[in-house]
């Protein structure tokens, strides 16, 4: 299938840039770079999330025994400084 875009000028420089560091020709740099985006699009919250389900499940938590954990875990972090304000401090 035959596909023509138009590109800004500052990304076709950096894909001629990076075909001449690569050695790769143009129009397989943008297959690559096509289905890089795709497969990244496939990754869905479920694939994410199974083994955190699936250690869930094994684990034996109740909805309740969850919620309480997450709410004292994040009672924690609310307490402990950010790294970002001792850098300020």
């Amino acid at each position: 299938m035959a596909i023509t875009i138009t590109l800004p000028p500052a990304t076709e420089a950096w894909l001629r840039a990076e075909a001449e560091a690569t050695g790769k020709n143009i129009d397989i740099l943008i297959i690559e770079a096509v289905q890089s985006r795709l497969r990244l699009s496939d990754l869905r919250l479920r694939h994410i999330r199974a083994p955190v389900h699936a250690d869930l499940q094994e684990s034996g938590l109740s909805e309740a025994e969850l919620n309480e954990l997450l709410r004292e875990s994040l009672e924690e972090v609310r307490k402990t400084p950010s790294p970002q304000a001792d850098a300020s401090a």
